[in-house]
């Protein structure tokens, strides 16, 4: 088995633009966003490189990102899979807060546990929250099994195992696409690039700049980069 395999970011969102604390409340792209999706799709096409199949999450951000690509690629009746599995990191009662006022009101300090380590979640959202997802008819399936808050390391858990039992095994010879956000791709790019848990705080990934990794048959990667040079992040050294 050798395959590509695209990670894309969803574009800015308007809460992106506006730095409060999204995780999975269901916000929609910032005009930003829509021309940051547009030009991911050119850069595919620029590279001729035709996704085969399709995965994203259950949040609109991430999916309106890949309906504008797979439009602009003319590729519409492509199976899209979706999956809550590949939603933001959950954070708990910090959704819907601007990160600045976050900051100024708990410090520097917390504020960057709270965002960036591994293993520490925000505070949890209270279960009569509206925003509850186990209130949300779109995730009646999993009902009392969702997130009320979540670090780096609960997203990981739960991203793995989808990649594991979902999208791996559909990798064979094809060229597939995840969209999806910056801490569930976070997640994915830490098995990958098998980043350790101290320095997967460090990985950033930009929005709507596809990240094109080649696969060899063991599933491992041979090769990495961004479309988009002038918008990348610094990737981690991959063990050949």
């Amino acid at each position: 088995m050798s395959s590509i395999l695209i990670l894309i970011r969803h574009g800015k969102s308007v809460w992106n633009a506006e730095n409060i604390f999204t995780g999975w409340v269901d916000v929609d792209l910032h005009d930003e966003g829509i021309n940051e999706a547009k030009k991911s799709a050119e850069l595919l096409k620029a590279a001729n490189i035709k996704p085969s199949i399709c995965f994203t999450s259950y949040l609109k951000r991430a999916q309106h990102t890949l309906d504008i690509i797979l439009k602009e690629l003319n590729l519409e009746s492509l199976p899209v899979h979706r999956s809550w599995k590949l939603n933001e990191r959950h954070y708990g009662a910090l959704q819907g807060l601007n990160k600045d006022d976050v900051k100024n009101k708990y410090g520097d300090d917390q504020f960057l546990k709270w965002r960036r380590s591994y293993d520490v979640p925000p505070p949890s959202l209270d279960e009569s929250d509206n925003s509850n997802p186990n209130h949300d008819p779109l995730y009646k399936e999993d009902k009392g099994s969702l997130p009320l808050t979540e670090c780096l390391k609960d997203t990981y858990e739960r991203v793995i195992p989808y990649w594991m039992e979902t999208i791996e095994p559909a990798l064979d010879n094809n060229t597939t696409i995840i969209a999806a956000h910056g801490n569930s791709l976070r997640a994915l790019c830490k098995k990958l690039f098998n980043i350790s848990d101290e320095n997967i705080v460090q990985l950033e990934i930009p929005t709507g700049n596809p990240l094109l990794i080649n696969l060899n048959n063991s599933c491992k990667i041979t090769s990495a980069s961004y479309l988009d040079p002038s918008r990348s992040e610094k990737l981690p050294k991959i063990d050949i």
